[in-house]
């Protein structure tokens, strides 16, 4: 499945690339798709793999924490890349004949630089947040990477205060990102109704109809372990979910979505430094 994930995600970028056809800011967004959700996958993937064949499963400090900024920067990358689609849908269809203008490469170029750079800054501050105060309570990991929650309950510190500090980050970034897409699916929805043809209506709902899958994907899965409080939470769950979001939804899945709904496309001290993952059965199928 993971080489699935690579391979699926490689021909989208290089049919786009090769195609000057597709040299569109849908077709742009759908490439930087393809490519962040690859390193996405990279964050985390080979290290389960790389550990279910290992007999340590050991991470270090320094390593948890890099795994948990990339994984965290590319998501929230994604919450914000994921509106940044819906709004070049809602300039396509809502002013059609400003779209070269509104669209042009130089601001799709700084629109996407800046939901990499907000999804990053996010990262760094939740991350900063995490392993501020060094960790005691075991050397466990109750995940297969270094996820926000099972790391944190890890901390010698009284982790409420970061814990909630954490969690409205979160449901600002999820819930921002979400309510922007509605919003631009309104408007969508209300030009659409008023086009004239059935045809024109139904290929208007069917450039839409991709993107509200992965939308549907993303958020609802990215709600079920983040949006919630901690006490209700059950680790080996989340490992399920995760393995769900993190491999078969995001890697093998969300791309290739939209691809296949564009037919132009389809042509600390306290542990000794170190840390230990708990893998779950279900990812020893992803061998």
């Amino acid at each position: 499945m993971y080489l699935v994930t690579l391979s699926g995600n490689a021909t989208i970028i290089t049919i786009i690339h090769v195609d000057r056809t597709l040299h569109t800011p849908m077709y742009r967004f759908l490439a930087v798709l393809s490519l962040s959700e690859t390193c996405y996958t990279l964050v985390t993937i080979p290290n389960m793999l790389a550990h279910l064949l290992m007999e340590s499963q050991a991470v270090s400090i320094a390593g948890c924490r890099a795994q948990m900024f990339f994984f965290l920067g590319l998501g929230c990358s994604h919450c914000f890349l994921l509106t940044l689609m819906g709004y070049d849908r809602y300039v396509a269809i809502c002013h059609p004949l400003r779209y070269s203008v509104i669209m042009r490469p130089t601001v799709c170029l700084c629109l996407g630089a800046l939901v990499f750079c907000l999804g990053f800054s996010v990262a760094l501050i939740e991350t900063s947040m995490i392993f501020s105060s060094p960790f005691c309570n075991s050397d466990r990991v109750e995940h297969f990477f270094c996820d926000i929650a099972p790391v944190l309950k890890l901390s010698c510190a009284q982790s409420t205060g970061k814990a909630l500090g954490i969690f409205f980050l979160s449901v600002l970034v999820v819930l921002f990102s979400f309510l922007l897409i509605l919003l631009s699916y309104a408007f969508i929805v209300a030009a659409i109704v008023r086009i004239p043809a059935a045809a024109g209506r139904r290929k208007a709902f069917s450039t839409c109809a991709a993107h509200l899958t992965v939308v549907i994907v993303h958020f609802g899965c990215a709600s079920i372990i983040y949006l919630r409080p901690e006490s209700a939470g059950n680790p080996a769950q989340d490992r399920l979910v995760a393995v769900f979001y993190t491999d078969l939804a995001r890697g093998a899945g969300k791309p290739q979505i939209v691809a296949a709904q564009s037919p132009r496309a389809t042509g600390a001290s306290g542990n000794q430094g170190r840390l230990r993952l708990a893998l779950p059965a279900v990812a020893a199928a992803e061998v």
